[in-house]
């Protein structure tokens, strides 16, 4: 029988990681939060829709992107494991310092659903934050020896956006109490940022020990 692409614990441990991300405070859910707080519950979720959209685009670049560094250079692979690694312990570092995150005005904002929508897709593309993201996120839990790390890769994308259409789509359900409890609550935002730090450290960690 053909093994599963994905080993189940590393599959649990993915959308765990993924889901402790989507709940740090960050400009992307902030900005569903308000859109949701200011214009509705399905103004948040359209915007959330627009921001997955967007990570389709960052999954495809980094799953084609990466096999090929995978399968043709072990210097690239371990220049693109130093990378990311480094780039784990900032997101870990920002994480720890992080402030109270304030939620945006947006009385003037658009709320027509296609401009909503385009602006979800738009903010997540244009991010470069994001794209160094994928790249120092996705590979790591990869397994040369079970399949195509492509496959692999496009299906670590789908876990990952399915985590955040799930958090998102929870923040823009529950716009009003969440954001008045982002308005009031430094303490609540304090911890969400701790347990991303965490993440982001411990995944530099798995990262450094990881193998082509």
């Amino acid at each position: 029988m053909e093994q599963f692409p994905i080993a189940a614990d590393t599959l649990t441990v993915f959308f765990l990681a993924s889901v402790a991300l989507g709940l740090a405070p960050g400009p992307d859910n902030i900005f569903v939060l308000a859109q949701s707080a200011l214009h509705g519950r399905l103004a948040g979720l359209i915007v959330t829709l627009g921001l997955c959209t967007g990570l389709v685009f960052h999954t495809t670049a980094v799953a084609v992107g990466v096999a090929a560094i995978f399968k043709t250079s072990a210097l690239a692979f371990t220049v693109l494991k130093a990378v990311g690694v480094a780039y784990l312990l900032y997101l870990a570092w920002q994480a720890f310092r992080a402030g109270l995150s304030k939620m945006p005005d947006g009385k003037n904002g658009e709320t027509r659903a296609w401009r909503l929508y385009g602006r979800g897709i738009v903010m997540n593309v244009t991010n470069p934050k994001i794209a160094i993201f994928f790249l120092a996120f996705l590979p790591q839990f990869a397994d040369p020896a079970r399949g195509a790390l492509t496959f692999q890769l496009f299906l670590f994308g789908g876990v990952f956006i399915l985590a955040t259409l799930i958090v998102f789509g929870a923040v823009a359900w529950s716009a009003g109490f969440v954001g008045e409890w982002f308005k009031r609550s430094a303490r609540a935002q304090a911890v969400l940022n701790r347990v991303a730090g965490a993440v982001f450290v411990g995944l530099a960690i798995r990262l450094i020990t990881a193998e082509r």
